[in-house]
């Protein structure tokens, strides 16, 4: 489905090796007896008569927290203070806040030899054709959402673990029919108001086609999606395979989307390198309307090409070759990609949150850092941004040929895995985990006995993708090498599943248990209007609304 072209595969330089320093991370953890470097973000809101809002940053090498001043106090020099909140403070105020949270979470500590938490796969359930997908709704805990490649939509219920008999929505998409069949029904992202508009996004093969389609959920059945679409995106493929399929909203509250390269080998009419009426090869980024005429989209001003002649608006990173699973750290709004190799290597690519658009990630110039010698390319140009990890094609536990990118774990039942990137590959059936500072990868741990088999002796063997629920937890999508025999994996401790759920309160907008500069980012974002952030559900987000939040920041 996502797998390499049919070019005979052979075997070039080994993986990245993991660096030897032990670069850590912050862990929430009581007992950890480390020394962090913490960075203290003060967000003041004061004179609101006067529309004044204030940002300050401080560095301390103590326990530090997110904590606004008191909006008495003004001993502080203020980094910046305006009239009102503008376009231009909501832009500022997002960097700094997403640039400090990073920093934080990424500050170096030192620490003896890591140990490696161990976790097992419990099977939550089976009969799934070829699922492709699975995920949650915005602030559902209830219930995973998962797609079947054919063009259902299934719920399972988290709550009775039961896989629901009737799809929550089936869609008539080209292809799908098979195991290696990389057409279908491939992708899904639920807009971020969900609970309010009731609207998700599915990504699908038409006939030559690739389609972006939004679609509603029923009124009247919350378990129902109503069956009229709007397309948002459609363009050309001239192959069958290298489809991307992967969407999700990034924590700026616009849409990415993962395109392959077109198919066949070696990128023939170098696709992923045209950003001029091209939209293969790329991550594009654009903001959902409703209503008007078409196009139902905006470009945002902020990617790389917007309003040049020299690239496509909606083009926000390329020189991809099939991004076949990304995902976004929902703590740290870092953008984790799977990019599927042709004869040599996998590879992970990475874009730090808050970093502008434009990356070039090699492809068809390089192949993981493999300088591929096709035409038109210059390898070893400052200009290519290159993976953080790669897989050779070999056999072997750290050996893949098809890479699944997978999340970083931010759920609660097993807290020292905090951080950690799951990532698996569909041939080899390999899992591993890393951690990845900003600079290097470290940690790296091959998790093949640990997930496969499971503990109920079902083996994980055709990875098609990871997932997460609204608490963070991951789970496997084993995609079945024939119909009905899919199966979804969770990633649990060892000594077996714990139940947590973090609490949900008003002002954690992406409800991922801590009230951060992502529901800032979103509430700023938002500013003026009724969307999420509208705290106290008065019809507009507004200072009201921004002292809440500060009230149970953290």
């Amino acid at each position: 489905m996502h797998a390499a072209s049919s070019d005979v595969q052979r075997a070039q330089s080994p993986p990245f090796s993991d660096a030897s320093s032990r670069v850590a991370r912050v862990r929430a953890s009581a007992m950890s007896r480390r020394c962090y470097l913490r960075f203290i973000v003060f967000i003041t809101i004061f004179d609101w008569h006067c529309g004044v809002l204030a940002l300050s940053f401080e560095e301390e090498r103590t326990r530090g927290v997110l904590t606004p001043f008191d909006c008495r106090d003004r001993d502080f020099e203020p980094m910046l203070a305006l009239q009102r909140p503008s376009p231009m403070l909501k832009k500022i105020a997002y960097s700094l806040v997403a640039s400090a949270l990073a920093t934080a979470a990424l500050a170096i500590t030192a620490t003896a030899d890591a140990q490696v938490v161990n976790v097992r796969t419990d099977r939550i359930t089976t009969g799934l054709t070829f699922p492709t997908f699975v995920t949650h709704a915005p602030g559902d805990t209830t219930r995973l959402f998962i797609l079947q490649k054919t063009g259902a939509v299934r719920i399972f219920n988290l709550t009775t673990n039961t896989l629901l008999a009737t799809p929550f929505l089936t869609i008539a998409v080209t292809g799908g029919t098979s195991a290696n069949d990389e057409q279908g029904l491939l992708g899904l992202a639920f807009d971020p108001d969900y609970t309010v508009n009731g609207q998700f996004y599915l990504y699908y093969t038409g006939s030559g086609t690739n389609v972006v389609s939004r679609y509603t959920r029923s009124a009247a059945n919350p378990n129902i999606a109503n069956t009229a679409a709007t397309v948002l995106l459609s363009w050309s493929d001239p192959f069958t395979n290298h489809n991307g399929g992967w969407m999700g909203f990034g924590p700026d509250g616009n849409l990415y989307i993962g395109t392959g390269d077109g198919g066949s080998a070696n990128d023939p009419s170098n696709r992923a390198q045209t950003i001029v009426n091209m939209r293969l090869g790329k991550m594009l980024r654009i903001k959902p309307k409703i209503g008007g005429t078409t196009p139902f989209y905006t470009s945002p001003k902020s990617n790389p090409f917007y309003g040049a002649t020299t690239g496509d608006d909606e083009i926000w990173a390329y020189g991809l070759r099939n991004p076949w699973r990304n995902s976004f750290d929902r703590l740290t709004g870092d953008l984790y990609i799977g990019d599927v190799g042709q004869n040599a290597v996998e590879e992970v690519d990475f874009q730090p949150a808050g970093a502008a658009g434009g990356r070039n990630y090699g492809w068809r110039c390089t192949e993981g850092n493999n300088c591929t010698g096709l035409t038109g390319c210059t390898c070893g140009s400052a200009t290519l941004t290159p993976p953080i990890k790669t897989h050779a094609h070999a056999a072997g536990t750290s050996g893949g040929y098809c890479i699944t990118g997978g999340y970083v774990y931010r759920g609660c039942a097993i807290p020292n895995l905090q951080g950690t990137y799951f990532y698996g590959d569909y041939s080899s059936n390999n899992v591993w985990s890393l951690r990845y500072n900003g600079a290097t990868t470290t940690e790296f741990t091959v998790r093949n006995t640990q997930i496969t088999p499971s503990i109920d002796g079902f083996a994980v063997n055709e990875i098609s993708s990871f997932g997460e629920d609204a608490n963070g937890e991951i789970y496997i999508c084993d995609q079945g090498a024939s119909a009905g025999a899919g199966s979804i994996y969770k990633i649990v401790a060892v000594t077996g599943d714990a139940v947590c759920a973090p609490p949900c309160v008003a002002a954690d907008l992406n409800c991922d248990g801590a009230v951060n500069g992502s529901d800032l980012a979103t509430l700023l974002g938002n500013w003026g209007t009724a969307g999420s952030g509208d705290i106290d559900n008065n019809g507009t987000i507004d200072a009201a609304d921004l002292a809440a939040l500060l009230a149970v920041w953290g």
